[in-house]
């Protein structure tokens, strides 16, 4: 089933007076949610026992975690050496992701840099196919490995993009962003048909299997000429893109992602908007 939930701890939840990731489960669960999203943004140093404690909190209140690799990861780096690094952080997440009962991993895949748009994005596909194979040879393939739209122009991460990286193994599935897809086109997410376009083009190219059951960030995003500014929240009028017929069109196309909420500060209550919408519409 679709599942919805909060990326990082909101200004909800320690207003509530939880402080530690174990009490989010909780937490996850009283906002009527489904799952949450840790983040390991600024770098893997969670240790072992922290991961199964936090496994145990999460089995208890039948929420799902997913995680979110370091932001640093950049598998278009010409340097063989910080590949080398991009592929340490990616397996280091899926190690702890395990560790906490989880099964799904968002990773940013690259930027482009001084290079071409083709250079880079041949870089970067030559070197997901490392980190695919370093996947199997750990036994990790059973983990759900998930490159993620970009906001920002000079990052790698188009809905083509994503949808060319993922077919290069069955281990890859899309992270979209329809926020940072929003930003980076200017504001091109407005109807139903706007968000059926872009689903229906993965569909294609992956297959209605391997998307049925895709990753999904959702916030309201400040955007300029260059793309991604700022994450908002659901209060916001002037910037979008509206969730409504995101809704409609998951719906109707019977697609049952998880999505994750990472508005600025207020990701419980969005999310639980969005399921709240969701079911609505469903009806």
């Amino acid at each position: 089933m679709i599942k919805f939930g909060p990326s990082g701890n909101c200004e909800l939840f320690f207003a509530r007076g939880y402080s530690h990731t174990e009490e989010e489960a909780k937490f996850v669960r009283e906002m009527g949610l489904d799952c949450f999203e840790y983040s390991f943004g600024r770098g893997v140093q969670m240790t072992e026992a922290k991961a199964r404690s936090i496994r145990a909190a999460f089995e208890e209140q039948g929420v799902e975690i997913s995680v979110h690799a370091p932001y640093f990861i950049n598998f278009a780096n010409p340097d063989g050496g910080m590949i080398e690094k991009s592929v340490g952080y990616v397996l280091d997440s899926a190690k702890m992701l395990a560790l906490m009962g989880g099964k799904r991993l968002v990773f940013h895949p690259a930027a482009q840099g001084k290079d071409s748009r083709a250079a880079a994005l041949a870089r970067t596909a030559d070197n997901l196919k490392r980190l695919r194979d370093e996947i199997y040879a750990r036994g990790m393939e059973g983990l759900m490995f998930c490159p993620e739209t970009m906001g920002k122009l000079a990052q790698i991460g188009t809905i083509e993009e994503i949808t060319a990286f993922c077919a290069i193994d069955p281990v890859f599935t899309p992270c979209v962003d329809f926020g940072h897809v929003n930003a980076r086109e200017q504001g091109s997410l407005r109807t139903v048909r706007d968000y059926r376009d872009r689903l229906e083009f993965m569909i294609e190219g992956l297959g209605y299997g391997r998307m049925k059951h895709f990753h999904v960030h959702f916030s309201k995003i400040q955007y300029g000429p260059k793309g991604e500014l700022r994450h908002l929240t659901f209060e916001d009028t002037e910037y979008g893109p509206p969730f409504e017929p995101l809704a409609e069109a998951l719906a109707e196309l019977e697609l049952e992602p998880y999505v994750v909420s990472e508005s600025a500060g207020t990701q419980g209550e969005d999310a639980r908007t969005m399921k709240e919408i969701f079911y609505a519409r469903k009806r």
